[in-house]
């Protein structure tokens, strides 16, 4: 029987994929240190939802390494979903030891549990952000990706680097999901959508930055979870066909690979605020501002790679999906 570990299950994406798990009758263990980067009551309204559901959770942070190792000895899972990490571009600048603990410290520590256990397949999150100063687009899994303009983004590649060192050396198989923006119903008080729509119902002025002319892959929570759900199955093969003289970045000779998951139709933020406006019935108070330091003009998914394995298709677009934020916002804040 397939038996599922989640980290940062109490998180906005964490939370959605251990729901979907749980439904489709997947036996799941979540764990999350319940951290307060933001309002922690958030994250505990997330999780009494999966423990109504009677999942069994752990509070644990993943620099731990013991109290990561006990779980692993306790659940015996076949698959781990890890998507425990601490977020956030600018906080990234503030707070860059959070990153180091949480982000390389935390994923080497289930790297190793993985390899202790033999797990059969490792699905981990990485992020867009790991395209940096590339300006190709749409982003491929097999562009460079050795300028990150964020020690965030640096984490996360990292996690690709660490994650094929033990693809390579121990066989575990190891998925790595850039994501793209993701935001929905529950999503994260510090993303756009979120800090845009208490504002303007609150009649505050909101910081448009680049001049609302930065460009998203605004991805909705269900198509990321459909993505990551498409792929338990899927582990990564060796491609017999990969050279080390000429070396594809997505793939390997060892069981080891990446992914895009976005919504393949970047949308101009000046757009995304009128639908805002739209379905809120209010104009925004904007306050233009320039580029923040570690941010990108843009970021565009090329999701061909996701949709030839598993035929993965986005299906939601943000005229449906922010409406859908919106009617779940005024419902959680009364």
């Amino acid at each position: 029987m397939k038996k599922v570990l989640v980290t940062g299950a109490s998180g906005f994406i964490g939370s959605f994929v251990c729901n979907k798990l749980i439904n489709i009758g997947i036996k799941v263990h979540g764990i999350d240190n319940m951290n307060k980067y933001y309002d922690p009551r958030l994250k505990k309204a997330r999780l009494e939802k999966l423990l109504s559901k009677k999942m069994p959770f752990s509070k644990i942070d993943l620099s731990n390494k013991d109290r990561v190792d006990e779980v692993f000895n306790d659940f015996k899972p076949t698959i781990v979903i890890n998507l425990a990490a601490q977020a956030g571009v600018r906080y990234s600048i503030q707070n860059p030891h959070a990153y180091i603990n949480s982000n390389i410290v935390g994923f080497l520590n289930v790297l190793e549990s993985c390899r202790k256990h033999s797990i059969e397949h490792l699905i981990y999150a990485s992020s867009s952000s790991v395209y940096g100063l590339n300006k190709t687009f749409p982003f491929s899994e097999n562009h460079n990706v050795d300028h990150p303009v964020s020690l965030y983004a640096a984490s996360k590649k990292s996690n690709e680097a660490m994650a094929h060192s033990y693809a390579h050396i121990f066989g575990l198989p190891c998925t790595g999901l850039r994501f793209f923006t993701v935001y929905g119903p529950w999503g994260r008080p510090d993303m756009a959508l979120y800090i845009f729509t208490k504002k303007i119902i609150s009649g505050e002025p909101i910081d448009v930055f680049g001049y609302g002319k930065m460009k998203r892959d605004f991805t909705y929570i269900d198509d990321i979870v459909e993505g990551i759900i498409r792929l338990l199955d899927t582990k990564p093969l060796l491609n017999s066909k990969w050279s080390g003289l000429n070396p594809e970045p997505s793939s390997s000779s060892a069981p080891w690979s990446i992914f895009n998951i976005g919504n393949n139709k970047p949308t101009e933020l000046e757009h995304f605020i009128s639908i805002i406006e739209k379905n809120l019935g209010k104009k925004a108070i904007k306050n233009y501002l320039g580029m923040q330091p570690g941010d990108v003009s843009e970021t565009a998914a090329d999701i061909d790679k996701l949709n030839k394995i598993t035929g993965f298709k986005p299906s939601t677009t943000i005229e449906e999906g922010i409406p859908k934020f919106l009617s779940w916002y005024k419902s959680f804040h009364n």
